[in-house]
């Protein structure tokens, strides 16, 4: 199924007007709240300015962790707790705040050389207008954790490499490529031009996920929480994949989504 001359003839709903929510005001990219944020940081080599920690908290994986931020060059300061909880935007800060380098975004060559130089077939996941940092952080989470080459996000109407983000991804984003694109239509085209069979996910696709090939080089497309892919998206992707539902709700999160067809490619690749 790798040739592009393969098609499938999926179902296409009517087009409708997206009515996709705008996504909250960008939270700084280079701030990043909680000790596994920063010990991924720091474990990935990434530049950190910055560190306020709690003062007066004696907990030693606390005081290691400012040690080790104070070894790799940060300036370390000790700060009350309300200051803290003031910077926080997760509300979970764990008595530590760190100032980081901005995320560096790769491109789609970037994220394809990646799989080249594991010898592996491209595994991408495509995010269309993800705008739920607690979604983009748990897709990154997934896609690491099941060897996916990269994410692709848009750089408008979507959330980008937040510190939420981060929390959520539990540290992935530090080892993930994520291409941030100006059209997520011309990168699924890019895509494909390059090789990269691209599916789209959706209720009402025609092929079942089980059926799907995705031992070849593959991107799956997310779309966004409230109304899924956008109508034009759904029109460029190569087919539609759903996932069988069972019950009595007819659809999954997004994040949930990505998960269960990334080990769907897992278990087709092992």
């Amino acid at each position: 199924m790798s040739e592009r001359s393969r098609s499938y003839n999926p179902h296409r709903p009517p087009r409708r007007q997206d009515k996709s929510p705008a996504p909250q005001a960008e939270e700084a990219e280079g701030q990043l709240e909680g000790r596994n944020a920063l010990q991924e940081a720091l474990n990935s080599g990434r530049t950190i300015d910055k560190v306020f920690v709690a003062a007066g908290d004696t907990d030693r994986s606390l005081q290691r962790l400012a040690a080790l931020a104070k070894e790799a060059g940060a300036v370390v300061v000790s700060v009350d707790r309300r200051k803290l909880d003031a910077m926080s935007v997760t509300r979970a800060h764990q008595g530590i705040i760190a100032l980081a380098a901005a995320h560096v975004y790769y491109t789609i060559d970037d994220i394809l050389e990646k799989a080249a130089a594991r010898g592996e077939a491209p595994l991408i996941v495509v995010c269309d207008e993800l705008t739920d940092p607690h979604n983009l952080g748990a897709v990154l989470r997934s896609a690491e954790c099941a060897g996916a080459h990269g994410v692709v996000i848009p750089k408008r109407r979507s959330v980008g490499l937040t510190a939420t983000v981060a929390k959520a991804s539990a540290g992935a984003v530090e080892y993930m490529k994520v291409a941030k694109v100006a059209n997520i239509n011309s990168a699924i085209q890019e895509l494909k031009e390059k090789g990269v069979w691209v599916y789209g996910t959706a209720a009402e696709g025609s092929v079942p996920m089980y059926q799907a090939d995705f031992t070849c080089p593959a991107a799956i497309v997310i779309g966004n929480e409230g109304d899924g892919m956008s109508p034009l998206v759904r029109k460029n992707c190569d087919c539609l994949v759903h996932i069988p539902m069972k019950g009595k709700i007819s659809s999954l999160n997004a994040s949930a989504a990505a998960s269960i067809l990334l080990y769907e490619a897992v278990r087709q690749r092992i």
